[in-house]
């Protein structure tokens, strides 16, 4: 019986941790929607701020977004991948597996102001790359690695060890088998990294101010787009900040953050579409 009335309040206490959690995002979203709505129009999405002809837009900010998130993407999935395996494939010194996980997740709990700084001076400063959207993305790079690295670490180990020695015994090489077998049985677990890594890259704004800079303005010339990553630009987000902050137009800033909210609900939706779709081609395949 005290078990029975125990088990019922445990069920009580989560039911209620999880209807408070529901009621926040209702909540968050409600009062997003409800003071960004009135900001959104065609001219706010696709034209850049001028304050001569009184216009207000983030044409620009999107666009410095989707070059910032590409080129972090491109330059930190493969080397955090591949780290990832080495460790967990290739490496055999048990006590430096060790040390190097410490290591990443001491290095993912560093404030990513801090990240910002060394930016500036190394890549900023030092490689002479100054306020540009590259600057900016090597400075995320080194703020996701460690993400990428433990959650592909993860995945890796989740990868059932007869998998690995049943293709062993068939004569498959360690990287033969580590691209057939194991790869595509982590693929969802790492793909679910890899989205964890973007939502960060969306949301920084602190690393980016001291790299990247805050310009919003777009290139005259198509042409111009092809060394846009060696131009100053701001991110969404960073012309959220600036917006509720310096200028104080909080009308501006919660219209992006709506489209920050619609953007992260479309990313979340096409990956879980993505992971169902290798869940069916891994069942179709057993």
């Amino acid at each position: 019986m005290v078990q029975n009335a125990r088990e019922k309040l445990i069920y009580a206490v989560l039911g209620a941790a999880a209807l408070c959690s529901v009621v926040l995002l209702g909540a968050i979203i409600i009062a997003v929607c409800s003071s960004g709505l009135p900001a959104i129009s065609v001219e706010f999405l696709t034209s850049v701020s001028s304050f001569r002809k009184g216009i207000i837009g983030i044409a620009g900010n999107t666009v410095n977004t989707i070059f910032i998130v590409i080129l972090t993407l491109v330059i930190a999935t493969p080397l955090g991948v591949g780290a990832a395996v080495y460790l967990n494939e290739y490496a055999r010194n048990s006590h430096v597996v060790a040390v190097i996980e410490c290591a990443l997740q001491v290095l993912a709990g560093i404030p990513s102001i801090i990240f910002g700084l060394f930016g500036m001076l190394c890549f900023g400063q030092t490689l002479g790359l100054g306020y540009s959207l590259l600057c900016g993305a090597l400075t995320l790079c080194l703020m996701i690695l460690p993400l990428i690295v433990c959650n592909t670490h993860e995945a890796l180990k989740s990868v059932p060890c007869g998998y690995r020695q049943g293709a062993l015994s068939l004569g498959a090489g360690v990287w033969h088998t580590t691209r057939t077998v194991v790869l595509p049985s982590a693929t969802p677990a790492i793909i679910t990294g890899i989205v964890l890594a973007l939502g960060r890259i969306v949301a920084e704004s602190a690393a980016l101010l001291f790299t990247a800079g805050s310009a919003g303005m777009l290139p005259h010339e198509f042409s111009d787009y092809l060394y846009k990553i060696f131009d100053s630009g701001g991110t969404l987000t960073v012309q959220l900040y600036l917006s509720a902050t310096s200028q104080g137009d909080f009308k501006t800033a919660f219209g992006i953050a709506l489209l920050l909210l619609v953007l992260t609900f479309i990313i979340n939706t096409l990956t879980r579409f993505i992971i169902s779709r290798f869940a069916i081609q891994k069942k179709g395949c057993s």
